[in-house]
């Protein structure tokens, strides 16, 4: 009798613990750390700048190789501001891109002094708006980027071309902000003088930018 007891408790103990190995665990689920996002440059964005622009060019002409017409211009700086879109990709800590921008700058009018060949004073008004299609290469610090920046510049009727350099910052993974200087050359205007025969022309024209930008970026994150 004892050893059928001893059985029927050993059998049921095994019987308690199978069963016990079958019920669901109450202990809590390890909790589930989300992945930090990497930031990333790649993408398109839109932005808005502004700044000031420096008249650096010669606006005298020359009649002829003994004649020199003296121009003088009422405005050598002048306020800048736009509006730019571009797009970005990154390789490892390399970025490269493209973008371009319509600037308004009004550096005023010039005065030229025909009197001395047959004409009068004659005043022409400098165009109040440029443009640039550039390329940007740059390396990035998480979220800095130091860059570089050149290409094509452009007027109503004049091309040239661009070159500079700038940093930005993101500020978040959507908005960033740049300060940005770049040189802008223009190749020469001709034009017409009433009463003197003759095209005469400006010579090239170039000039300084440095400006402030924000940017709002569609990035991949």
């Amino acid at each position: 009798m004892k050893k059928i007891l001893l059985s029927s408790v050993a059998l049921l103990g095994l019987t308690a613990g199978a069963m016990a190995a079958d019920l669901p665990s109450r202990r809590a689920p390890a909790p589930i750390v989300a992945a930090v996002p990497v930031f990333t440059w790649t993408g398109f964005y839109v932005g808005v700048n502004a700044g000031v622009g420096f008249n650096n060019g010669n606006d005298d002409v020359v009649f002829n190789p003994t004649t020199t017409i003296f121009a003088d211009s009422n405005n050598d700086a002048s306020f800048v501001g736009g509006a730019q879109a571009g797009y970005n990709y990154q390789i490892g800590s390399f970025v490269v891109g493209v973008e371009g921008d319509l600037q308004w700058a009004d550096f005023g009018s010039t005065t030229y002094d025909f009197t001395g060949v047959g004409g009068t004073l004659i005043t022409r008004n400098s165009a109040d708006w440029f443009g640039t299609v550039r390329a940007r290469v740059g390396v990035a610090f998480d979220r800095a980027l130091i860059y570089a920046t050149g290409g094509w510049a452009f007027t109503d009727n004049r091309n040239g071309w661009t070159v500079g350099g700038g940093i930005e910052y993101a500020i978040t993974n959507n908005l960033s902000a740049k300060l940005e200087g770049l040189y802008v050359k223009l190749d020469s205007d001709d034009f017409t003088v009433p009463g003197v025969v003759g095209t005469f022309s400006t010579g090239d024209t170039d000039f300084g930018v440095v400006r402030a930008g924000l940017n709002y970026r569609f990035g991949t994150y």
